[in-house]
């Protein structure tokens, strides 16, 4: 396969976008739409961050419930794609000397893919893989990791990263449905003038004043780290496929990184 399979980040939101309909989903399932079906999707899940750097290995990923609060519709939400053993091992090699481990039954296709997954492939007939998020490294690993992760699109892997770019959950206000606070805003246009003219330049959010208050966790924003460095190891720009804000303080912008 001579050309590259697109890239995206997606501003996941709260789980049940699984379940609804709105400007969001139709996005994503319209980009899906107009990209080819590709040979498998490794997805970058805010939902698996964890203390090692390891990628699902198994030959069925179990769907994973990882919330609560939520209707017992979103609960009942399956997506039963398979795994692709055989790839997880590929991505080991490809990215040495940084190690990835293999895990073949400690976790699965979390909220953070499948919430997305139902609305870009709902047929789930395209293996599925999760690479995990390292908590113990830097932004800079994270970012060369995804450069890494560049040879594989043009083997027709599908590599989506899926998170949110302001994340901040002790401040929702559930009466700003539809709607960001200033400095969501602020923080959110900064990062996009970035991601959209020179991704190699990401880093530099983390200077921005309104950091502490978009990103007090960094498990939300670091899946749009492996864009970045796809996106500088392609020598190409991201555009924006939607945007908005929730709650005041949930950014939805969503970012595709356009085959060649």
């Amino acid at each position: 396969m001579s050309e590259s399979m697109p890239a995206a980040f997606v501003g996941h939101g709260s789980p049940m976008n699984a379940i609804e309909h709105n400007r969001y989903t139709n996005a994503w399932s319209t980009f899906a739409s107009q990209i080819p079906k590709p040979s498998a999707i490794l997805v970058i899940s805010a939902h698996w961050y964890v203390n090692i750097t390891a990628i699902t290995a198994m030959k069925i990923p179990r769907t994973i419930h990882d919330f609560y609060g939520f209707p017992t519709a979103l609960f009942d939400v399956q997506y039963p794609a398979p795994g692709d053993p055989e790839l997880a091992e590929r991505v080991a090699e490809i990215v040495k000397p940084t190690y990835v481990g293999l895990d073949n039954d400690s976790w699965g296709i979390d909220h953070g893919t499948w919430s997305v997954l139902v609305h870009m492939f709902p047929q789930a007939d395209v293996p599925v893989l999760q690479l995990s998020i390292n908590a113990q490294l830097p932004f800079e690993y994270h970012f060369n990791l995804g450069a890494q992760l560049h040879a594989l699109r043009s083997q027709g892997v599908f590599i989506l990263a899926s998170g949110n770019v302001v994340h901040n959950l002790r401040l929702i206000d559930w009466q700003k449905a539809g709607a960001g606070n200033d400095w969501a805003h602020r923080f959110d246009d900064g990062v996009r003038s970035i991601m959209t003219s020179d991704a190699s330049q990401l880093a530099t959010s983390e200077q921005f004043a309104d950091y502490e208050l978009a990103v007090p966790t960094p498990d939300h924003f670091l899946p749009l780290a492996y864009l970045a460095g796809l996106s500088a190891a392609a020598g190409s720009p991201t555009q924006t496929i939607v945007d908005g804000y929730e709650m005041g303080s949930l950014s939805m912008t969503s970012y595709e990184l356009a085959g060649s």
